[in-house]
């Protein structure tokens, strides 16, 4: 197969079946595929449960990239994720294999698409000073010097406050407006994006059983054992699931009101995911399937379809069948 074979990309929100669609591919496109990791908190070790890594038996039916690169108490950012995913994905085309980007983070999503939004390096000595504050404290500076920005980002998400206020503090202009001009897609031509959209009567039901499972399966204990070894950095904390479970553990939280909690950030958070998707599929041509009842054989089909017909496809020979 030649080497221009495309990228598959697959967006969609947290719970609906991205990587059951990624390993089915895998396995039917000729030649077969690789699972390149596009997610913020499957890079760290130990956080298996929480960020919804592929177990060990969904590894083994096609190989997986990107997971588990550093530990989760020390920094990793887009900037260290988007030339590691570009070397792989040359590789994997180097093989005459189809490179699968499972798509969970928007941020690597979007430099993917259209390489890293111009902005100023961070500035240490601003950031201690800003770290200093309490969440009120950022909150109301961030309302007063970025109210659009304020409406994106949570109350509780200091990393991201703290960004926007660095970046208005360090050049005179709005992170919202940098991101506006920013949120252009360019459409890569080696690319072919296959997005699901799900109603929010049908992934929110799938969100609450997700963390169900994830309890049964041990969450807990995962967290339990990362913190008790101060493992859990700034960032990775912040993983849903994770910094509620920390403050069940440290007596904040009765156990059945983080779990609550839990379900109710992780829906928000696929909340959001739908509304920046419906932004990206306005300006991006590709194979956007509904999943009105989530049947995953309808999903996987119609993107075998899509993948069939991309203009980019040397000759291609069609699904693998059982003989």
């Amino acid at each position: 197969m030649d080497i221009t074979t495309p990228c598959i990309l697959i967006v969609g929100p947290t719970a609906g079946g991205k990587t059951s669609l990624s390993l089915e591919l895998a396995q039917r496109l000729p030649g077969g595929g690789e699972c390149v990791c596009a997610d913020s908190m499957q890079v760290y070790r130990g956080m298996d449960i929480g960020t919804a890594k592929p177990t060990p038996s969904e590894r083994a039916i096609a190989p997986h990239h990107l997971l588990d690169l550093v530990e989760p108490n020390e920094p990793f950012t887009v900037d260290h994720w988007l030339p590691m995913a570009e070397r792989t994905i040359e590789d994997i085309r180097s093989r005459g294999r189809f490179p699968i980007l499972v798509g969970g983070t928007n941020l690597y999503i979007k430099a993917f698409m259209s390489g890293m939004m111009d902005g100023p390096a961070p500035d240490e000595t601003l950031r201690e000073s800003l770290e200093a504050l309490d969440s009120k404290t950022l909150r109301e500076r961030l309302l007063r010097a970025d109210p659009i920005a304020a409406d994106r980002i949570h109350a509780n998400d200091r990393r991201r406050t703290i960004r926007a206020l660095e970046v208005h503090h360090l050049t005179g202009v709005p992170i919202s407006e940098s991101q506006a001009q920013w949120d252009q897609p360019d459409v890569r031509e080696d690319t072919l994006l296959v997005g699901l959209n799900y109603p929010a009567d049908v992934i929110n039901p799938r969100i609450n059983a997700r963390v169900r499972m994830m309890m049964d399966d041990g969450l807990l204990k995962e967290v339990a054992n990362l913190h008790a070894k101060e493992k859990l950095g700034p960032q990775a904390i912040e993983a849903l699931g994770y910094r509620q479970l920390v403050d069940h553990l440290e007596g904040k939280l009765e156990l059945e009101e983080a779990i609550e909690q839990i379900k109710i950030r992780t829906r928000r958070f696929a909340k959001n995911q739908r509304t920046w998707l419906k932004r990206f599929q306005a300006h991006i041509e590709g194979c956007w399937i509904e999943c009105p009842d989530g049947d995953t054989q309808s999903v996987v089909d119609k993107a075998l379809k899509a993948v069939e017909s991309h203009p980019l496809l040397t000759p291609f020979q069609g699904p693998k069948t059982d003989p």
